[in-house]
């Protein structure tokens, strides 16, 4: 095909559904992951490492059992993946999915220039060397943006799953398609945090040391990128001390691992004199360092999807309880994380009051453990089709 390069599998894909979780699949993804483990490169880029560590056999297991039985299951067929820009592995993960619902897959991947993407289709096509007839089913691709490519191989998809934007998620919609075709779109999404203030002063120094790393791990890694990372912290049990507890640490860790660009410190603050400027509900802005800042907010807004930051900029406010957030949570809501509250505490919370938004309920430090159910969807069972009897 013109202007298609081609970095894993086969130009002429078969659509041929198969077994979810069948054996091969299996197989396959446990030696994707002993291959990426034993990359030298993938030392460098923690993403990577978790695919890989996600890929392994007894997760696949795990997740087999869990969200199983799938004996009476096969695949849509092909499935056609738009990866997101903004998150590196995402793209594998949105290929293993698929792979297990008992799909052939065609995955573009974004232009920009991640070094995870080569490092994992290489490892990919490594393996494929060894499952042919999967090699035969699947293919990794990028094109142009501009491409009339994305039309060609929607019209050609059973199924296709679509992270990006809203507007990129209308435009590929408005696309033509099979009159079967299943959409899976992941789109623009808000999270935030909630943490009790009170069991942030009775946590020992070795666990407030592992809650930065875990909160570097939520926010910094990607740096605010994804829609799982929160923007805003929500305190409940406030106190000043807890916040400075909290913070101190969070700046300690941030500072000897986090590389912030120049370029990308201005913008941060610019970021900062813009709200400073514009938003009549900022009780103190704190920025003791261009690593963090944080900005107290007197109310909330009513849209609470405009306050955003990236590269270790958040917002923060004290609840009295979670009813308080009733009015301000939308469907564009997609995770909490927490610490010092009770999971089914606040699953309660979401059920009993009807809320649209809220699909995830995580601790802190696991917003970016994305799995098979993500967004609400359970997406290997919406890529496989029941083959039902009476």
């Amino acid at each position: 095909m013109k202007d298609v390069n081609f970095l894993v599998g086969t130009e002429n894909v078969l659509n041929v559904p198969a077994r979810p979780y069948n054996d091969m699949v299996c197989e396959f993804a446990n030696r994707l992951s002993s291959v990426l483990m034993n990359l030298k490169a993938t030392k460098d880029y923690p993403d990577i490492m978790s695919f890989a560590f996600w890929c392994r056999k007894a997760n696949i297991t795990r997740l087999k059992q869990k969200y199983g039985p799938y004996d009476n299951r096969l695949g849509r067929g092909l499935t056609f993946h738009i990866a997101p820009s903004n998150i590196p592995v995402n793209f594998a993960f949105s290929f293993m999915f698929s792979l297990f619902a008992g799909n052939s897959n065609i995955v573009r991947v974004s232009s920009k220039p991640f070094p995870q993407v080569p490092i994992i289709c290489d490892a990919i096509e490594k393996v494929f060397e060894e499952y042919p007839v999967l090699k035969a089913r699947n293919a990794i691709v990028s094109y142009p943006s501009n491409s009339n490519l994305t039309a060609s191989f929607s019209a050609m998809a059973d199924a296709r799953v679509i992270w990006g934007g809203d507007e990129t998620i209308k435009q590929i919609r408005n696309m033509p398609s099979k009159p079967r075709c299943v959409d899976i779109t992941f789109a623009d999404r808000y999270s935030i945090a909630i943490l009790n203030g009170e069991a942030i002063i009775d946590a020992e120094e070795e666990q407030m040391n592992k809650l930065a790393e875990r909160f570097y791990n939520d926010t910094y890694l990607m740096d605010q990128n994804a829609c799982s990372s929160p923007q805003s912290i929500f305190w409940m049990q406030d106190n000043r001390e807890a916040r400075e507890r909290f913070w101190k640490s969070i700046k300690s860790y941030v500072n000897q691992r986090y590389r912030l660009e120049s370029a990308v410190a201005m913008d941060k603050y610019i970021h900062l004199c813009e709200d400073i400027i514009e938003m009549e509900s900022i009780q103190e802005a704190h920025h003791e360092s261009n690593m963090l800042y944080r900005i107290e907010l007197l109310n909330l807004p009513k849209d609470l999807t405009y306050l955003r930051g990236k590269n270790g900029y958040f917002y923060e406010f004290a609840i009295q309880n979670l009813r308080a957030l009733i009015p301000f949570i939308t469907e564009k809501f997609q995770t909490i994380t927490y610490f010092g509250i009770k999971s089914d505490e606040l699953q309660k919370f979401v059920i009993e009051n009807e809320i649209r938004g809220i699909d995830r309920i995580v601790p802190l430090g696991d917003a970016m453990d994305i799995d098979v159910i993500w967004d609400g969807y359970d997406i290997v069972g919406t890529l496989s089709r029941i083959i039902s009897t009476k």
